[in-house]
């Protein structure tokens, strides 16, 4: 039988239409089964904690457990790998952070990137870092900081938890908009750098401000100045090193993201829900305690944070010429 033209157009029309209300109603009915974070850090760590956090809040939003599986290793390339390479469905996600941002150039020749395989879909937190130097050293002050450094170019030792994290990359910044010459001593991990520290091994040390605030308070590290905007709630008393060195500011931050390719549909669940989960109080004080702060947003706010950090750091790493350990 020969169908009339108007009927015929109107039944392509509606066949057309199918996946796009496929795709609606898959988002819809998102999740329906248990969803996977990875987590680019070994457990224990403050990330991880943050993930388990924020999966405990998901998991009662979703009403499906949400899974954290940590893949550390490569700088954060592990993770990123295993997200990229997965179904764009939702069900696998990424605990974005700093370090994917920063692989981007550190790891030019990599085959996998966060900017190019992965969809921002929502901001979870950001944290500051300190300037510390073991009790002993002279200065006192951030300006005195660099008024010794440059009284004995070469001569202070500023270590890190390994070669291109935000921990080395801090003190490179601050190296290149001060004009001191320091020498760069990576350890393995923040434990090792702390000991050598406070034993008095290297002199100085940018590290985050949750991992480092023990050892602040105990008075077995001291604190001359954060990387913050503004005076941080839980160090109300040491200043901010922008005043001193103007334009100076280093902040890590971690988020969300999916494999490219995921329903826009799921992507703005995933967000909402995020976001919720963040304006919890419970949450916003675990967070606190842990020297993080709730960073809530669009996705397409997350995205431009994600594009701006990889612009910043590209910089630092081409200036210094930092090659991947």
């Amino acid at each position: 039988m020969k169908l009339p033209r108007r009927k015929f157009l109107h039944l392509a029309a509606g066949a057309g239409a199918l996946p796009a209300l496929y795709q609606i109603a898959r988002a819809q009915a998102y999740p329906t089964r248990p969803v996977t974070l990875i987590v680019y850090l070994p457990a224990g760590a403050t990330p991880d904690i943050i993930a388990r956090l924020i999966g405990q809040s998901l998991s009662r939003r979703f009403g499906q457990s949400v899974v954290i599986d940590n893949r550390p290793g490569a700088g954060g390339n592990l993770a990123l790998q295993a997200v990229a390479r997965a179904l764009a469905d939702g069900y696998t996600l990424l605990m974005v952070a700093n370090p994917h941002a920063i692989n981007v150039t550190l790891y030019e020749k990599s085959i996998v990137t966060v900017t190019r395989d992965i969809v921002p879909v929502a901001s979870i937190s950001k944290n500051f870092f300190v300037l510390l130097v073991d009790s002993s050293f002279p200065a006192k002050t951030v300006h005195e900081f660099i008024a010794h450094a440059k009284a004995n170019p070469g001569k202070i030792n500023l270590a890190s938890d390994g070669t291109g994290n935000l921990t080395h990359l801090s003190g490179e910044l601050f190296r290149i908009m001060t004009g001191i010459e320091v020498v760069h001593v990576p350890y393995r991990g923040t434990p090792a750098a702390h000991s050598a520290l406070m034993a008095g091994d290297v002199h100085a040390m940018f590290d985050a401000v949750g991992s480092s605030l023990p050892h602040i308070q105990s008075g077995g590290l001291r604190a001359l100045g954060v990387t913050a905007r503004g005076r941080l709630r839980v160090l109300p008393d040491i200043p901010v090193i922008g005043d001193v060195v103007p334009g100076y500011e280093v902040t890590g931050w971690l988020g969300i993201g999916v494999p490219k390719g995921t329903p826009a549909e799921i992507v703005e669940r995933i967000n909402r829900e995020v976001n919720a989960a963040l304006d919890d109080p419970t949450v916003k004080a675990r967070m606190a305690e842990l020297g993080s702060e709730t960073f809530t947003g669009l996705s397409s706010d997350f995205a431009k944070l994600l594009a701006e950090e990889t612009e910043k750091w590209a910089k630092v790493i081409r200036a210094a010429n930092i090659k991947a350990e």
